[in-house]
């Protein structure tokens, strides 16, 4: 059976406990030791790898007697997976909750930054492009949406841009909702075109999710990033928008901000849904770019969302962090020269480097995060990225800002898009959590009934010719939209867990998740210390209310038995459910009194 929980008493969980307690107090005192680079705009860290003045080298012209190359990369990548995929079977795998899947991935990727001569932009979209195949079921509802961006009068960094605005440029998106929230949607149309609409106080309250897609702001869409979208919409039971915004090198900073922006407005504006109700998700580039969102949009007095969800973003266009060299052999991110002509960096700033390279709408490790709302920020300890995520949780917790920061064991860079990982299921119910039952304690404004015409505007967009039945990893399902009616079961069990908390720091509660299968190890929650150790009390909800900062996870076993109840997720105080597959991690959460 598989469990998340707290650790036990047995002697060698605890003696493992404390190990953890003092490398993360020595990872703590590091981080603050750095926290000081990144608090001036403008100056670049002394571990930057990219600088304001660096100039990039041209994209090489291909001949075609180059056309031997291909043959060598194609030949020693085969070479590199066929010795790693024996590697992984004979002594292991290289990080020890991956399966051959994984090993398989992050050796396709290792060392592809390395041949940027028979690469290009072009070439790569191609590549991302390329989906499935297999007859997938219906797990949601998929409809594309087109619309005009408006001249608002935005101010700022994008007034310019704004000004440009004649009303003719379009923008692409779609929307997305699960199958049972399609279902739920479906009856309470019907039911108020007939004059049965009444306010239902236990109804739950309604969540519209903007997702922005990474992609190093050079690739990706909509479409490809369902992989993402859709279970983000089924898990939280939220109405997903996932935009399409322009791509560089076509389009340069701040141009995706803007169009990030539009987005958004057009969701409180022009559909009039409440922002109180609106979250703002992001993957990698999508993840900065979702943070510079919420930047700009408190930096010029417009109504926020109520909060953000994180997963492995891009906030540091410096590469300062000492992960981008310690984890490249394992994460799946191409790693390039910063001269490199396709280094994303370049391909987005363009001519505006040395100008934009440290702002904060750029890398907004650099800002201020002061009055931001709630964040759910999840990355993983084998990606590149570790460091600057890391430090944006600490800068942000700095601030007074409520974080969540997740830090998933032997994950890579955005594992939410490879469901064959142990951890893919544990990171989604964590935000099903963080959306349900979270948010609505830490967030400023109350969620707000949704209005008639917000409700006649998104009907009237979600429920058209154009719509579409994919798989939960993005595939246009087989059976049609009508696959959506058919009914889905719901193994969703909860269990009651023990609370505990850092015996170095005091702080923390933990709650535990576990699935059907009575051979499975438990895996154990162990709690990372926010700050020096003291020897304060476990908080009470009251005081779990106001905050939350890092989660850290790993790998273990036990034997412990659980009592069982049933019930919704509830959060903080009693555990959440979760219909989890085969997961085999640890999660160490963290919360803390901001």
């Amino acid at each position: 059976m598989i469990v998340i929980s707290c650790p036990t008493g047995h002697p060698t969980h605890k003696e493992e406990h404390y190990d953890n307690q003092e490398a993360c107090c020595k990872e703590l005192k590091r981080l603050e030791a750095l926290v000081e680079h990144y608090s001036h705009p403008g100056i670049a860290p002394p571990s930057a790898r990219m600088t304001p003045s660096l100039k990039i080298h041209e994209q090489p012209q291909w001949k075609l007697w180059h056309a031997y190359k291909y043959a060598l990369f194609v030949a020693s990548k085969v070479t590199q997976m066929t010795g790693d995929a024996l590697a992984h079977t004979i002594w292991g795998p290289r990080k020890k909750s991956w399966g051959i899947q994984m090993t398989l991935m992050s050796s396709l990727m290792r060392g592809a930054g390395q041949h940027t001569e028979l690469m290009d932009v072009p070439s790569i979209r191609a590549f991302m492009g390329m989906g499935g195949f297999g007859p997938p079921p219906a797990d949601a509802l998929v409809t594309p949406v087109t619309f005009q961006v408006k001249r608002r009068r935005l101010r700022g960094i994008l007034e310019s841009l704004d000004a440009e605005e004649t009303g003719t440029r379009e923008l692409s998106g779609e929307w997305l909702v699960g199958k049972r929230t399609w279902q739920r949607l479906q009856t309470e149309w019907k039911a108020a075109q007939v004059g049965q609409r009444t306010h239902n106080p236990h109804k739950p309250t309604e969540r519209v999710i903007l997702y922005i897609h990474g992609g190093a702001y050079y690739v990706g869409s909509a479409e490809e990033k369902r992989i993402i979208s859709v279970p983000l919409a089924q898990y939280t039971d939220a109405r997903v928008f996932s935009l399409n915004y322009r791509l560089a090198p076509e389009c340069t900073f701040p141009g995706p901000l803007h169009d990030a922006v539009s987005a958004y407005l057009r969701l409180t504006e022009d559909l009039h849904i409440p922002p109180e109700n609106i979250l703002v998700s992001g993957d990698s580039a999508g993840g900065g770019l979702s943070l510079a969102l919420l930047m700009y949009l408190r930096d010029n007095h417009y109504p926020v969302p109520a909060g953000g969800i994180l997963m492995s973003p891009w906030v540091d266009m410096t590469m300062s962090g000492a992960s981008w060299d310690s984890n490249a052999a394992y994460d799946v991110i191409p790693v390039f020269s910063p001269d490199d002509h396709m280094n994303p960096i370049a391909n987005y700033l363009g001519a505006g480097m040395e100008k934009y390279l440290m702002h904060p709408y750029a890398s907004p490790i650099f800002g201020d995060f002061k009055d931001l709302p709630p964040l759910l920020i999840q990355s993983g300890d084998s990606e590149v990225l570790q460091d600057e995520i890391t430090m944006l949780a600490n800068r942000a917790e700095l601030a007074g800002v409520k974080v969540r920061h997740e830090e998933y064991e032997d994950g890579v860079h955005v594992f939410q898009t490879f469901p064959f990982l142990k951890i893919w299921h544990v990171a989604f119910m964590s935000m099903r959590n963080f959306v349900l039952d979270t948010l609505p304690q830490l967030q400023r404004g109350v969620p707000l009934v949704f209005p008639e015409k917000a409700e006649r505007f998104m009907e009237t967009e979600m429920d058209s010719d154009a719509s579409l039945a994919v798989s939960a990893d993005g595939r246009i399902a087989s059976a049609g939209v009508k696959g959506l009616d058919e009914e889905e079961d719901d193994h969703s069990t909860l269990y009651d867990s023990d609370d505990d908390h850092c015996t170095g720091c005091g702080h923390g509660k933990t709650w535990s998740l576990e699935q059907h299968h009575p051979d499975e190890p438990e895996v154990k929650i162990s709690v990372v210390p926010p700050s020096s150790p003291s020897s304060t009390p476990a908080p009470d909800a009251a005081v779990l209310e106001k905050g939350m900062k890092r989660v850290s996870i790993s790998s273990r076993s036990s034997s412990r038995s659980r009592s069982r109840s049933r019930g919704p997720p509830i959060f903080p105080e009693k555990s959440a459910s979760a219909a989890l597959q085969a997961t085999h991690v640890d999660m160490a959460w963290q919360f803390w009194a901001s």
